[in-house]
C-alpha cells in the first residue's frame, strides 16, 4: 500500500452508473473537483456488451472511472432472480475493467459491498475476512458477482500494472433511496412505514423481528467524499471498508425515524420475521488511516434524507406530510 496521489486536475473521470443513489452522489461530489464528469446512459452503451462498452471507452478515453454501475435489489430479487443478478454484475464490471485496461485508463475505483463478506465474519468486520466462511444465502449472486470484481481489480494490478483499486461500503441510505416497501432496505422501508403511519393516523407500525439486531448506516455523500479521497490517495491491493465504525439497534433506528417524521405511535416487533445476523459492523481502520472519516451523524443524515423524502416524493405526500 502507497499514497501516490492521483489528482484529478484536469482528469476526465467517468462515473459508470450515474443515474443510481452512489452514482448521482459522485457526479454531486465530483462538482467540487477541477474535473471533466463523463457519464453514460443506456441509449449511448450497454455495460453488458464488451464491444459497445470497448467502443464508448475508444471515442471518450477517460483518465479515471468510478465503477458504480451494478443490478441490485433486495432479498426477493435476489432469490427470484439469482442468474440476472450473477450474470449482469459480472459483465458489466468485466466488460469495464477489462476496456479500462485497454485503453490505459490511469486509476479504477470498483465499488462493491460489505455483503461480500461471510455470514458469521468477526464483529466488527476486517477487509482479512473475505473469503473466510459461507456467505449469507439470501444475497450469494450478488455478493459472488462483487467478490469477483475485487478479485479482477487485483489480477489486472498484479498481472498489468493497473491502478485499480475497490472499496466496500456498508448500508448505505440518503438521497435518490429507494423507499418502494416491495424492495427497499430497512432506513427507507422503515421511514416510508413510519411516514405512512403518521399520514393514516395508525397507531403502531409493524417492525420485522425483534428490534435487537445493530446495523450500520452511512450517508451516501460521506460515501462519495470518501470515495474521491481513496481516488486521491489509495493505491493498494487490498479493497477498502467504507462506513462509520458505528452501529445502532433496529430499535433505536425506529425510534429516530419516528422523532424525525414526527410520528408518535408505538413499534410492534413481529418475532416471527428472521432477524438476521445479531450484528454488522465494518472496521474502518484502513480508511482511517487513509486520512478520512465519516462526517454526517447518523441524526442529521436522516433528517436530511426525510426532506428529501418530502420533496421528491409527489405533491399529495407533500401536501399531507406538511398538514397543508
Amino acid at each position: 500500500m502507497a499514497d501516490i496521489g492521483f489528482p484529478l486536475e484536469g482528469k476526465r473521470v467517468w462515473v459508470a452508473g450515474h443515474r443510481g443513489m452512489v452514482g448521482s452522489a459522485v457526479v454531486r461530489r465530483l462538482a467540487h473537483e477541477d474535473c471533466t464528469v463523463l457519464t453514460a446512459g443506456r441509449d449511448s452503451v450497454d455495460l453488458r456488451n464488451q464491444a459497445s462498452v470497448d467502443r464508448w471507452m475508444e471515442e471518450n478515453r477517460p483518465d479515471a472511472v468510478v465503477l458504480a454501475a451494478a443490478k441490485v435489489g433486495g432479498i426477493l430479487a435476489n432469490d427470484r432472480l439469482p442468474a440476472d443478478f450473477l450474470y449482469d454484475n459480472l459483465m458489466i464490471e468485466a466488460n469495464i475493467i477489462h476496456a479500462a485496461w485497454r485503453v490505459g485508463v490511469g486509476k479504477l475505483l470498483f465499488l462493491g459491498s460489505t455483503c461480500i463478506y461471510p455470514k458469521m465474519a468477526p464483529q466488527p468486520i476486517p477487509e482479512d475476512s473475505l473469503l473466510t466462511g459461507p456467505l449469507e444465502p439470501t444475497n450469494e449472486w450478488y455478493a459472488i458477482a462483487k467478490i469477483a470484481g475485487i478479485k479482477l481489480c487485483q489480477a489486472y494490478r498484479k498481472q498489468h500494472g493497473s491502478d485499480f483499486i475497490s472499496a466496500m461500503p456498508t448500508n448505505l441510505y440518503g438521497p435518490g433511496d429507494n423507499f418502494d416497501l416491495g424492495s427497499s432496505h430497512v432506513l427507507p422501508a422503515l421511514m416510508r412505514k413510519i411516514h405512512d403511519a403518521k399520514l393514516s393516523g395508525a397507531p403502531a407500525v409493524e417492525v420485522w423481528g425483534s428490534g435487537t439486531p445493530r446495523r450500520e448506516f452511512l450517508h451516501v455523500d460521506d460515501l462519495a467524499d470518501a470515495l474521491v479521497h481513496l481516488l486521491k490517495t489509495y493505491s493498494g491491493h487490498s479493497h477498502v471498508n467504507v462506513g462509520t465504525g458505528r452501529d445502532v439497534t433496529i430499535l433505536e433506528l425506529a425510534e429516530m425515524l419516528a422523532e424525525v417524521v414526527g410520528y408518535e405511535g408505538r413499534f410492534d416487533f413481529d418475532r416471527s420475521k428472521p432477524d438476521g445476523t445479531p450484528r454488522k459492523v465494518t472496521d474502518v481502520s484502513l480508511l482511517r488511516s487513509l486520512g478520512w472519516e465519516a462526517r454526517t451523524s447518523l441524526r442529521d443524515g436522516v433528517a436530511g434524507t426525510y426532506r428529501w423524502f418530502l420533496e421528491n416524493q409527489g405533491e399529495s405526500i407533500r401536501t399531507l406530510a406538511m398538514g397543508v
